[in-house]
């Protein structure tokens, strides 16, 4: 099992988990963060650092969140890894309250 970052970070980009992380998982993109399922240690301390709850136990996906996990694996290869904390992004609240984050980011 692993953790995922879900929809929820898009555009917010909170990390405060990266504090926690005694492994040292989480890459960063420049809209939301992923986690390396393969350093995961599975402690969960990360899940209940994060302010907009974008992270989630892999056994915890519901079925139209599946493709989260593949997510994270395939940009974790490709973006660099983050262990210092940053500032949200500028316009994290306003990313927060929207639910077509993914979309948005597509378009």
């Amino acid at each position: 099992m692993t953790y995922v970052v879900t929809e929820p970070c898009i555009g917010c980009k909170h990390t405060d988990c990266i504090q926690v992380c005694p492994v040292d998982c989480f890459h960063e993109g420049a809209n939301f963060l992923a986690i390396d399922p393969e350093r995961c240690v599975d402690c969960g301390l990360c899940e209940v650092e994060c302010p907009v709850g974008a992270i989630v136990a892999e056994s915890e996906l519901a079925p139209d969140q599946f493709h989260w996990l593949a997510l994270n694996d395939d940009l974790a290869r490709r973006w660099p890894s983050i262990t210092q904390r940053k500032p949200a992004l500028p316009d994290a609240a306003d990313w927060a309250a929207r639910t077509d984050k993914l979309a948005a980011l597509m378009r």
